[in-house]
């Protein structure tokens, strides 16, 4: 499905990593693309860079989100597409050295990327089924949500990660069944080991560890693979309720 060029895109998290790469894709599509970060300054220059707009929003605060979803779609076309990439992910046991794991970090991780994805999926759902659909199956829009393959092979100190990416997962299909009279679709990516902020911390010769854990190809994923699979959700009608996970065959060991 390719929508018109009037039309807008936002993206979760698009100041970097994931969601700087589909941000850029989407604009290279001539969508306006609408980065909602809360990194103002990282979101602004790349907002710049690619013609779209920035935001500052925190997607665990629904009226956050509600204002953003405004501020991007003032004077322009339909919201037509959502990417949900912001997220977090805090490494804790549920037992070490002899204390619980912290609530507090389980609930904020619960609330940033599995709430924070429902509220810009929900929000963004009202507006896209109030636009006119268009194409021959009477699409309004798509929403495509980041999991994670930890949501299937959780590690050691992923707990409070495993559990958020997994909602994700369980969301899609039923969100999907939901809006289907609406003509908006909903799919999910489980990415597996990409080349992330967070990685690329690590010195080249972990990165060059961590990449050989990966059938094939023996490396970790590029940004710009994850944002290729996003454009194909969207060319792709027949792509609906699922989950699609992008990580070279990997089942991630226990630790």
């Amino acid at each position: 499905m390719t929508f018109a060029t009037d039309a807008v895109a936002v993206v979760t998290g698009g100041a970097s990593g994931l969601g700087a790469a589909t941000a850029r894709a989407l604009a290279d599509r001539g969508l306006h693309v609408a980065i909602f970060d809360r990194n103002a300054e990282a979101g602004e220059a790349h907002a710049a860079a690619i013609g779209g707009s920035f935001h500052a929003v925190d997607v665990s605060d629904p009226e956050s989100v509600r204002a953003g979803l405004t501020a991007a779609t003032a004077k322009r076309g339909p919201l037509r597409v959502l990417v949900n990439c912001a997220g977090i992910g805090p490494a804790a046991k549920t037992v070490s050295r002899g204390e619980a794991h912290d609530p507090e970090v389980f609930e904020r991780t619960i609330r940033v990327n599995l709430i924070g994805s429902f509220n810009c999926a929900s929000q963004a759902a009202r507006l896209m089924a109030a636009a006119d659909a268009v194409g021959p199956d009477g699409a309004r829009g798509v929403i495509i949500s980041t999991a994670s393959v930890a949501a299937y092979d959780g590690q050691v100190g992923q707990i409070a990660y495993a559990a958020s990416k997994g909602g994700i997962v369980s969301m899609t299909l039923p969100m999907a069944r939901d809006l289907a009279d609406k003509g908006i679709r909903v799919c999910a990516i489980a990415p597996g080991l990409f080349l992330t902020p967070l990685l690329e911390t690590l010195p080249p010769e972990v990165q060059t560890s961590l990449g050989q854990q990966v059938p094939f190809p023996s490396r970790l994923g590029d940004p710009s693979e994850y944002a290729a699979l996003v454009c194909h959700i969207i060319d792709n009608p027949m792509l609906n309720g699922e989950v699609i996970r992008l990580d070279g065959a990997i089942r991630m060991a226990p630790r």
